[in-house]
């Protein structure tokens, strides 16, 4: 057994003649050093797949090129190419892969459908002239409720009175429910209310997890919905710009499905087929009642 003595000196501050003065410290060391951040403990922590780590990134769905509007009496299944690499059945990845394509395929239609709902290019809900939707817009226009906010008046009284005027019907009993607009131009509206008003605007939740900025009008509290679809034309701020909003009485607007209300996956080709083939179909069309007295459409100059 090996015995070894430390040298007091060492430790010892002192040693003197009847007297040795050793060093006292705090029982716990002084540390407040950082050892972490927020972004840190909130990305989601993954095992790596390997060394590299690699992964899938899917970079597009198929829409607008693939998803598209039909005649549902001699429906054409597009070609739909994922967007990525490195897939095989090799990998055991491929019923999995298979489904996520078909979900996306699925969610490119609804896109599709969503933009649509406004923007439909057809005409006519009883003589359609092509496979589209007649889009909330039109149908809107085509019922003459529209009004223009000139560049230099307030978008704010623009939007009340138009709501006062569509209340103060003594035909209908008319009670709007919502303004829907592009994002920029609520912000617009947000940026008014604040500069002139000095008013922020209060906000409320109409569906689970989102909230909007509400406008005081003669039909209550409307929510000012932002929809990215509703595209403006012009630069904001030109004097060219016309953003358009649409007051609407959401209980009139319906869509009208045959068969499902949401898409169908259909398998065509044979059973004997080396290859698999699937189109995604949606059958109905969205139509707006009262057009003419529940609804208004207001082009905002700017």
């Amino acid at each position: 057994m090996n015995v070894s003595f430390a040298d007091i000196h060492a430790a010892a501050d002192f040693i003197g003649p009847g007297a040795v003065e050793l060093p006292l410290y705090q029982n716990e060391i002084f540390d407040i050093c950082r050892r972490s951040s927020p972004f840190g403990q909130r990305i989601r922590q993954v095992p790596a797949t390997g060394h590299p780590s690699r992964f899938f990134e899917e970079t597009a769905l198929p829409t607008p090129g693939a998803a598209g509007f039909v005649n549902p009496r001699s429906i054409v299944a597009p070609t739909v190419s994922p967007t990525r690499v490195e897939l095989g059945q090799q990998q055991q990845q491929f019923a999995y892969l298979q489904a996520k394509d078909l979900a996306d395929t699925v969610s490119g239609v609804m896109v599709t459908h969503d933009v649509a709902l406004w923007n439909g290019t057809d005409t006519s809900l009883s003589t359609p002239t092509t496979t589209q939707y007649m889009g909330v817009m039109a149908q809107i226009a085509a019922g003459g409720n529209t009004t223009t906010i000139g560049t230099s008046a307030s978008i704010v009284d623009g939007l009340k009175s138009t709501v006062a005027q569509m209340v103060a019907s003594n035909g209908y009993h008319v009670r709007p429910t919502a303004i829907y607009a592009n994002p920029v131009l609520l912000d617009l509206i947000d940026r008014e209310m604040k500069s002139e008003f000095n008013v922020v605007l209060n906000t409320d939740q109409i569906t689970g997890g989102f909230r909007v900025k509400m406008l005081a009008t003669q039909a209550g509290d409307l929510p000012l919905i932002p929809d990215w679809s509703l595209s403006y034309t012009g630069t904001p701020g030109s004097g060219s710009a016309v953003l358009p909003a649409y007051i609407v009485t959401e209980d009139l607007i319906e869509y009208h499905w045959l068969g499902d209300p949401t898409p169908r996956i259909f398998q065509l080709g044979l059973p004997g087929s080396l290859t698999q083939q699937y189109v995604a179909v949606k059958f109905g069309a969205v139509v707006v009642k009262g057009a003419n007295y529940a609804h208004y459409q207001v082009l905002v100059d700017r």
